[in-house]
């Protein structure tokens, strides 16, 4: 085996010579300064360093970029402080509110008539104007009465004869009635003479039926407005022959007064009967399509006797005075029908109210000009106010700005909206002047 001094090489002696005149050393770790393989621990600590701040700087800023991505703010930035919303505010108040029972409905008229000829012949004249507001008994067409006078006087000669046949059988009856008394005449003859009588009398009978029908013939030749109302557009011009009850000639519709009918859902059916049942006089409101301008006001008059099955809805028909004649046949209206008045409840705009899945609530202004949610439970709604509870009459609360609103948000108050007080003046307007 060989040792661990004859692989390093031969010892030096102590006076340094041992064949070999160049010093060997027991050891790499013993070399002298300077030496080649002093440096490479230095160069290997080296890359190391450079590696680890590589390594650094890439985890930084991979780190930096995942932040801004995912939308995360520095922490310096969230030391900055939340901005101040700018809002209006509405108040709660104490007022009253109508209960109101919303269905759609149609412009009806109470009466609408067909005017045609009850007579056959030749119009004469027109005395109308298309689109004319006529009355009852005003002439509206002549039709050629010549053949019904012609008719008339046949009927009134034929009378005149029958008559005087009647007078002379009446005066023979009283002169067998006095031979018969006599005996001077067989009883056979004198019943004979009463039944000529009788015969004549009924044949008078019948002319004066025939002369009263040829006066009415002659009658119809002269139609008239059988109910005051609007003249429609005229179907049949002068000059054209008409026949007896074929095509009509006009149409007339009553304006003043003019019902509405509109349905119901029958859920809505107990309470307005329990109103009618009191004898009240409950008021019903027609709006145009967009339900927006209050067009008239009438009176509820009656409503059906049954439920439509195949809606659920109940038909109701509400009478308008139609004094500025607002309203128009087979016109489309949105009725409102109050139902009921609630009484000192809280109201509140229905722009300060906002809904979530769960349930209704408002901003509610704080001492410290901050905004709290506050839950409320909505009621009626009438236009743009409606009835809340959870909050108090007085109650200051957002009215806009929501989208920047939260939970303790720092507001600052532009000036207060007065929606209900609008409201409420409009709504006594509507009811002093409906139109």
């Amino acid at each position: 085996m060989i040792s661990t001094d004859e692989k390093i090489g031969p010892r030096v002696s102590g006076n340094g010579q041992d064949g070999d005149a160049t010093p060997r050393h027991e050891n790499i770790r013993d070399a002298p300064p300077g030496a080649p393989a002093r440096r490479k621990p230095f160069i290997i600590a080296a890359v190391l360093v450079v590696a680890t701040l590589v390594g650094w700087a890439v985890y930084h800023r991979s780190y930096s970029n995942t932040a801004l991505s995912s939308g995360a703010a520095p922490a310096r930035v969230q030391t900055v402080p939340v901005p101040v919303v700018t809002v209006t505010v509405a108040t709660a108040r104490k007022g009253d509110i109508g209960v109101f029972v919303n269905g759609l409905g149609a412009v009806t008229p109470l009466n609408t008539v067909a005017v045609n000829s009850r007579v056959a012949g030749q119009i004469m004249k027109v005395n109308y104007q298309e689109g004319q507001l006529v009355h009852a008994g005003d002439s509206l067409v002549e039709i050629d009465p010549g053949p019904n006078q012609a008719a008339l006087i046949q009927a009134e000669g034929q009378l005149d004869r029958d008559t005087a046949l009647l007078e002379e059988a009446r005066l023979d009856l009283n002169r067998y009635q006095e031979a018969f008394a006599k005996n001077a005449i067989p009883k056979q003859q004198f019943d004979t003479q009463v039944a000529l009588v009788h015969q004549d009398e009924g044949t008078v009978k019948l002319d004066q039926g025939l002369l009263d029908n040829a006066k009415v013939q002659l009658a119809y030749c002269h139609i008239t407005a059988p109910i005051s109302g609007r003249v429609g557009l005229r179907l049949v011009d002068a000059g054209n022959i008409v026949q007896a009850n074929g095509s009509n000639l006009l149409v007339i519709t009553e304006l003043q007064p003019i019902t509405v009918i509109f349905n119901a859902a029958e859920d809505d059916l107990p309470p307005i009967q329990k109103q009618l049942r009191q004898g009240k006089h409950l008021t019903v409101d027609a709006f145009d399509r967009a339900q927006i301008k209050n067009i008239a006001m009438g009176i509820l008059q009656t409503l059906d006797n049954q439920i439509d099955p195949t809606t659920g809805t109940v038909r109701f028909k509400a009478i308008f005075t139609n004094d500025d004649e607002a309203l128009f046949p087979n016109q489309f209206v949105n009725a409102r029908l109050l139902v009921d008045t609630l009484h000192d409840v809280t109201l509140l705009p229905n722009t300060a109210i906002q809904r979530n899945a769960d349930s209704a609530f408002v901003y509610l202004l704080k001492p410290d000009q901050t905004v709290a949610m506050q839950t409320i439970t909505v009621g009626t709604t009438d236009g743009n106010v409606s009835a809340v509870q959870g909050i108090k009459p007085g109650a200051v609360v957002a009215a806009d700005n929501f989208n920047k609103l939260a939970d303790g948000a720092k507001v600052t108050v532009l000036s207060p909206t007065n929606e209900t007080n609008q409201a409420g003046s409009q709504k006594t307007t509507r009811k002093k002047n409906p139109q």
